[in-house]
């Protein structure tokens, strides 16, 4: 791994050095690609994996209980000894047609051009202020992603008894990190009539001693130097004020596209996705997208290159897990290959 950039040209350019490019980076090597580079923002590879400290992650890649920084480190050796060339640092700041990329990295700006380019840039987690949550800004208000960059990377603790907004997989996740750190949520809050995540895994919330308000969402964060109270309302519209020293906002996903929404690729104002096409390509057919930055429309058909996957009671799931990300990988390189010699068919109408 490097912090500067190799080569100008190459076969594949990967956006994003998470589960899904590092998948598709050695699936591309082991097909035989010759010069497949992943850039990635970040000063160490691996992805949001690399910030959880707990498990289960590997066991469909690797038959084997993982937590998140052992997994990552595997994905990251897996690829290296593939001899992907994983480029760190590198932020891609403008898409051109037929795969020509902007790219600024320690070195400075420099245009990279690739054959075939695929996004694998992930999701991140909806902001307090995108949220429309009111209030003071005081200390003690994050959300999931950088509590477990916190505590795991720099370990530090924002807060003691916060309130954790949400009920997706990654609450629960934040839970989990909440117990290792000795943090205790006072009240896990969800605004809709039942938890995201579905029954009977919702019911962890039991074994970690929080309390689940349902029909409950918060609308004032009160508070100078740091967080004092939350004030809540419920279904009817009543108002009453928890008292907490922080406020943990988790999940409500969407797509890290940014970089598709400025270009000249067709985009999905609804998913907040790159278009693509069954196997994958954008409009400009150089590029592809895999992983979490596809977000699928819920109740629709989709596509063999986006699988929609499922809670236990048969409801589309907010956010693929590393597992799923990690599969997708694969199966974008496959569909890469093919084009690269030739043989991937035409997009269906």
């Amino acid at each position: 791994m490097t912090d500067t950039l190799k080569y100008a040209s190459c076969d594949v350019v990967i956006i994003g050095a998470g589960p899904t490019g590092l998948s598709a980076a050695t699936a591309l090597k082991r097909a035989g690609i010759e010069h497949v580079m992943v850039l990635d923002r970040e000063p160490e590879a691996g992805g949001i994996p690399r910030q959880c400290g707990h498990p289960p992650f590997g066991i469909r890649e690797y038959k084997r209980l993982m937590t998140g920084p052992s997994y990552a480190k595997m994905l990251v050796d897996t690829a290296l000894k593939a001899d992907v060339n994983i480029e760190l640092k590198s932020t891609v700041t403008e898409l051109k047609p037929e795969g020509v990329l902007t790219v600024a990295s320690p070195e400075g700006l420099t245009e990279l051009t690739a054959k075939r380019v695929l996004f694998a840039t992930g999701v991140r987690e909806t902001p307090r202020s995108a949220r429309m949550v009111s209030g003071d800004r005081g200390l003690g208000i994050c959300n999931t992603g950088t509590l477990q960059s916190m505590f795991h990377l720099k370990k530090m603790i924002p807060f003691r008894r916060p309130v954790v907004v949400g009920t997706e997989i990654v609450s629960f996740s934040a839970l989990s990190n909440c117990k290792k750190a000795g943090i205790c949520p006072v009240a896990m809050l969800e605004e809709d009539t039942r938890p995201t995540l579905r029954w009977p895994l919702h019911y962890a919330t039991h074994l970690f001693g929080v309390p689940l308000l349902l029909n409950t969402c918060v609308v004032n964060i009160l508070g100078n130097e740091r967080v004092e109270a939350v004030q809540v309302a419920d279904e009817n519209g009543s108002l009453r004020e928890i008292a907490c020293d922080g406020v943990l906002f988790t999940g409500k996903f969407t797509p890290e596209s940014s970089l598709a929404r400025m270009s000249h690729l067709t985009f999905d104002p609804v998913t907040g996705s790159p278009v693509v096409d069954q196997f994958g390509r954008c409009s400009d057919l150089s590029y592809y997208a895999a992983g979490n930055v596809m977000q699928p429309r819920f109740g629709s058909d989709t596509s063999a290159a986006v699988p929609l996957y499922y809670t236990a009671d048969n409801l589309p799931q907010p956010v693929k897990v590393a597992g799923q990300c990690w599969q997708e990988g694969k199966l974008a390189a496959g569909h890469i290959v093919k084009d690269l010699s030739g043989a991937l068919p035409a997009a269906s109408a």
